[in-house]
């Protein structure tokens, strides 16, 4: 029961995260500030930090535009420069109630009752609130801070919050943050409430990390992948079939292809049998594995057929469960590794679709592992050796290993989650890899191992994960008969290199910049014609390239030299063989390539040999 939607992060954070956030967190509140004082009658919603900065969500008269972004950032570094004290105040919820009456702030008034009394309450002060009001041991401020300060007039600004955040704005540079975006958000999400403008923000410690991050944010614009997959016509998103449905065009097909292949040799070489299964069930099964309690939201909803509850499936694991009850096993028989390209459907709400990234319909590179509880460290050991190899083919060798242990509720005994945490460090380390550990950022059913890539601009993405499961063996009730006869549960070990088909396709559009490696591109090898008597040549050329393997076509544009060398450019064709009189009587073709540029004159079998050299190792030509 594993989910793959994390988004892109930077590398570019200083090693000081956590005063980062600190910082972030601060410039939401200083742009709130500054908003609610430019444009009076604006409410105020929440702002909290994100990934690269911060955002907060306003309910204004005004409606935003990027051209209020400067008017806003000037009276941020306003208040930054004033170094302004930031203030913590614990407060009673029925005091703080009649100030937010008061105020006119509906956003506040409703974060305020949905906090369970009983639970410590606080504001954050942007400049000195009134002392008068608060008792010594009310307000936080460090020591540094009780010196005189002049702070300008109407500079006091507050907001419910839990905190924390730096001392004041003056640690923060004001040269080293940037308003980014707008967007509309619903108030908590929900459509049927107001609609909230957002802004958002980033902001780094020095400017130079704020350089090198809108530098790279500008290059990943290139990339994008919905950009590039409409221009390179990869893939489309057709709204008329409905939004997060993926069509996949001849071109981003091929791709698929490629990559399926390539993944199912992989998974057979490393030990692997292939599964198919449905994708609908009796409405039972789901209830039996726990999705219809605790995944209901996500799935789409149920069909009648034949009088009974269908529903389409959001997860692949439960089939794998049947596949293995279909029989009693022994425990000789274990592990088994079965794998499966199976896909799933998980409902998403319209505005968090992103091209590729996040969708409603997806191909899971799944596969489970069931085996004795003594196999487990062995088999992680070969699902990271396999990852590594898969990765790395793919071009990504740098990774981010985050290990998850027992959380606060979880299922199974204290043995067995020692013996499956044990087994994912001992796999780590015979890895030699390094990693963090997420104390009790396991699933409820099994500690596991996240697996981040890092793509050629710097940016790390959620891909593969490998998940110990005790849930699903107990609730199936899933046996084998062990060596001395008893029926005992097998452990059952969820893991996926890609994540998705969808969201890896989207990834290496975007790790390329959409110029595939040889081995990878959809058209390997593009022939141009000078003239038209040269077609017959071109013809016999293509026939043989294709007989030996090779994906090739022919221009048949007719137009001049200069345009279709210029077409196969913007395409992204990675060879192409210029083809004149000289080259049809010499039997040669003429090279260029996208990366290399003019390689000269070679007859077809050598151009036969280096491109298949470049494809088994996966390189340029």
């Amino acid at each position: 029961m594993v989910s793959f939607v994390t988004p892109p992060t930077s590398h570019l954070e200083p090693q000081d995260t956590q005063k980062l956030a600190l910082v972030r967190h601060t410039c939401a509140h200083i742009m709130a500030m500054a908003v609610q004082k430019l444009y009076p009658g604006t409410k105020v919603a929440i702002g909290p930090v994100t990934e690269t900065g911060f955002f907060y969500d306003f309910d204004s008269p005004v409606t935003f535009t990027r051209d209020n972004f400067p008017k806003i950032i000037k009276e941020m570094r306003r208040i930054i420069k004033a170094n302004l004290p930031i203030v913590r105040e614990v407060v009673s919820k029925d005091d703080i109630k009649a100030e937010i009456v008061n105020l006119g702030e509906p956003y506040k008034l409703e974060i305020l009752n949905s906090i369970p009394d009983g639970e410590i309450i606080t504001r954050y002060f942007i400049g000195s609130p009134d002392i008068g009001k608060l008792t010594k041991s009310d307000v936080e401020v460090e020591p540094s801070l009780l010196s005189p300060i002049v702070i300008p007039p109407q500079t006091t600004w507050w907001d419910l919050c839990a905190g924390p955040h730096v001392n004041s704005t003056g640690e923060i540079d004001p040269n080293s943050f940037a308003l980014e975006s707008l967007a509309g958000a619903y108030w908590r999400g929900d459509e049927t409430k107001p609609m909230l403008q957002r802004i958002y923000g980033t902001a780094w410690e020095t400017p130079e990390q704020l350089e090198a991050y809108l530098t790279q944010k500008e290059e990943a614009l290139k990339r994008d992948h919905r950009k590039l997959g409409q221009e390179l016509k990869l893939f489309s998103i057709q709204e008329d079939a409905g939004g997060g449905l993926v069509f996949w065009h001849p071109r981003g097909a091929k791709i698929r292809y490629i990559i399926e292949d390539y993944w199912r040799k992989a998974h057979l070489d490393s030990g692997y049998e292939l599964l198919y299964t449905p994708h609908i069930a009796n409405l039972d099964l789901w209830k039996t594995s726990g999705h219809f309690d605790f995944y209901q939201e996500s799935m789409f909803d149920s069909m009648d057929v034949d009088e009974r509850a269908y529903q389409i499936k959001p997860m692949n694991c439960p089939f794998h469960v049947l596949t293995y009850k279909h029989e009693l096993h022994s425990y000789r028989e274990l592990p088994l590794r079965w794998a499966e390209l199976g896909t799933v459907y998980r409902y998403e709400r319209s505005g968090a679709l992103h091209g590729l990234m996040r969708v409603r319909g997806f191909t899971q590179d799944d596969a489970h592992v069931f085996c004795l509880p003594d196999q487990i460290a062995a088999e992680i050991l070969r699902v990271l050796n396999l990852t590594e190899q898969i990765l790395s083919d793919f071009g990504f060798n740098d990774y981010e290993i985050n290990l998850s242990t027992r959380p606060e509720k979880s299922v199974g005994a204290d043995e067995v989650w020692e013996l499956a945490t044990s087994a994912l460090i001992e796999a780590l380390n015979a890895k030699s890899w390094n990693y963090s550990i997420d104390e009790g950022g396991g699933a409820f059913y099994g500690p596991k191992i996240d697996l981040k890539i890092k793509d050629a601009i710097g940016r790390l993405w959620q891909c593969s994960t490998i998940q110990v499961d005790f849930n699903l063996p107990e609730r199936f009730e899933m046996e084998y008969v062990a060596a001395d006869n008893t029926r005992k549960r097998p452990i059952m070990i969820h893991r996926a290199i890609f994540g998705s088909l969808e969201r890896f396709f989207g990834i290496l559009i975007e790790n390329y910049a959409g110029n595939f490696p040889l081995w990878l591109a959809p058209i390997q090898l593009r022939l141009l014609p000078v003239t038209e008597e040269v077609r017959d040549y071109c013809d016999r050329v293509i026939t043989t390239l294709k007989q030996a393997g090779f994906r090739v076509e022919l221009d048949n544009s007719h137009e001049r030299l200069g345009k279709m060398i210029r077409t196969a450019e913007l395409e992204k064709i990675p060879v192409v063989a210029v083809i004149g009189m000289k080259e049809m009587e010499t039997q040669t073709l003429s090279i260029r390539t996208r990366k290399g540029g003019d390689l000269g004159v070679l007859n077809l079998e050598n151009l036969q040999q280096k491109m298949q050299q470049a494809i088994q190792t996966k390189s340029s030509l």
